[in-house]
């Protein structure tokens, strides 16, 4: 996963959970302009710490597991549902 994605994730989850950037910042005492950054894919490097106290402020969390090259990726998956839904249909 990229930062880009990460930071449209933050962006969806924040505005999920009904609250302004400011509430965020409070929150996460992350800036007001590095959260716009990030959610706004203009940041090219947050800082762990500072990602961490945004996820964490909204009930995110970021996990390390093994590569697994063989996993199937998001997209393989939706694209294997939307065949799957294609060929039920006719």
């Amino acid at each position: 996963m990229e930062l880009i994605d990460l930071g449209g994730l933050v962006k969806k989850t924040r505005r999920a959970q009904k609250l302004s950037q400011g509430e965020l910042v409070q929150r996460s005492k992350v800036s007001r302009a590095r959260l716009d950054a990030l959610e706004n894919g203009r940041i090219s490097d947050i800082g762990f710490k500072n990602l961490m106290r945004v996820m964490n402020a909204l009930g995110l969390d970021l996990r390390v597991t093994q590569l697994n090259d063989s996993r199937p990726t998001l997209e393989d998956l939706v694209e294997e549902d939307e065949n799957a839904s294609r060929l039920g249909r006719r």
